[in-house]
């Protein structure tokens, strides 16, 4: 059983229908400008050689993060080993949130199924082979049991566990591999579902992992191919592009999606540091190579000191979206409010709002957690 309590928040967070409307038209179309051939070209001759492997499958647990301002959604960034979902489907019923993820209503087994669906289809698509199921999932993490959201991969092995699949959460350092396979303790393992953030598997730890995935010898999701498409924040600057993007894609209604929707990106390299310090109040600077929050500052409240240190070619200089904000009952300073669609391929599957306190999104301060989204009055969790 897994306690996912403490990132949970019970109030409701409201958010329009044509904003949602917005956010799903925006990951369909960034989907949709992954797939094209001109795209992965020139995606292809930036990254590192890891991610110019194509596995044949994409990634489970994608998540789009948006900020809500008065003239609709903007994406923040893409993730392609986002966390929340399980947590964000109890919040609906948080008296039930120590429960196995499968009693009851939190989530209902609809969802569950749909979700379960996704790790088969990427299994289906790495193997070749329609009708085959996982037989031993391994989460994976840096230290797990010392991470914020250890609960819900405890409730994800639940869930492969009832879904009659064996599961395993483990630290990269714990696996081997040889010519058959990859292993953990002498058992093997054909789908690794990574949560870990060596988005490009580069560190001596993740050496078993890559070595398996390059391979072939195991089904990684997500995976650095996906990650080089999408999840790069290098990319949100080829986004920001338009001539660029207009080379790569003919699709005028894409074109216009992601023009509207990705606030305008650029490296420090490109912009110019005095410019940039002259500019640093409409922007926000974000490390193109580390995830979340860390190591990312407002540009209103960043020291020049600090702005100092920032590398020119790894520090994105970000048009600053704020946050919405929303004052939980018996509070009296409101809290900020993001929000995180879950997708599969094109397929949007979930919805939850992250309300937290801090300059950027700070999922471990007090008070913070997932919370359900309401739509024109209809609970998105339910």
């Amino acid at each position: 059983m897994s306690d996912l309590s403490s990132v949970i928040i019970r109030q409701p967070v409201p958010l329009k229908c044509g904003d949602l409307a917005e956010m799903i038209r925006l990951v369909r179309s960034l989907y949709r400008l992954s797939q094209l051939p001109q795209y992965r070209s020139a995606v292809q001759s930036e990254v590192p050689p890891i991610a110019g492997f194509d596995p044949g499958h994409d990634s489970v647990m994608m998540g789009y993060d948006f900020h809500v301002t008065e003239q609709g959604p903007r994406l923040i960034e893409v993730n392609t080993n986002a966390g929340g979902i399980l947590p964000s489907w109890l919040s609906n019923s948080p008296e039930n949130a120590s429960e196995n993820v499968l009693h009851k209503k939190a989530p209902s087994p609809r969802r569950c199924n749909q979700l379960l669906e996704t790790f088969a289809e990427e299994l289906r698509r790495f193997r070749g082979d329609r009708n085959i199921k996982p037989r031993h999932i391994l989460v994976l993490d840096e230290n797990p049991s010392e991470q914020h959201l250890y609960p819900e991969m405890q409730a994800f092995a639940d869930l492969f566990e009832s879904w009659g699949v064996k599961a395993t959460i483990a630290d990269p350092a714990a696996l081997y591999t040889d010519m058959s396979g990859i292993y953990f303790q002498g058992e093997p393992i054909d789908l690794i579902y990574n949560r870990h953030c060596d988005f490009y598997l580069e560190t001596d730890e993740m050496s078993a992992v890559r070595e398996a995935y390059r391979n072939r010898r195991v089904c990684l999701t997500p995976n650095p191919f996906t990650y080089a498409l999408l999840g790069d924040k290098r990319r949100m600057v080829m986004w920001s592009e338009s001539e660029w993007m207009k080379a790569v894609c003919a699709n005028r209604r894409i074109l216009e999606t992601v023009q509207r929707l990705v606030p305008y990106s650029t490296l420090l390299s490109q912009l110019g540091r005095e410019r940039a310090w002259q500019q640093r109040k409409e922007l926000v600077f974000k490390p193109v190579s580390r995830f979340g929050s860390r190591g990312v500052y407002i540009g209103a409240k960043i020291s020049r000191k600090r702005f100092e240190t920032l590398p020119d070619q790894d520090t994105l200089a970000q048009t600053l979206v704020p946050p919405s904000q929303l004052t939980l009952p018996g509070q009296e300073k409101p809290h900020k409010v993001d929000f995180r669609l879950f997708a599969y391929r094109d397929r949007v599957f979930a919805v939850t709002s992250r309300v937290y306190r801090g300059q950027v999104t700070n999922m471990s301060s007090e008070g913070s957690g997932f919370a359900p989204v309401m739509v024109n009055g209809d609970n998105l969790a339910e």
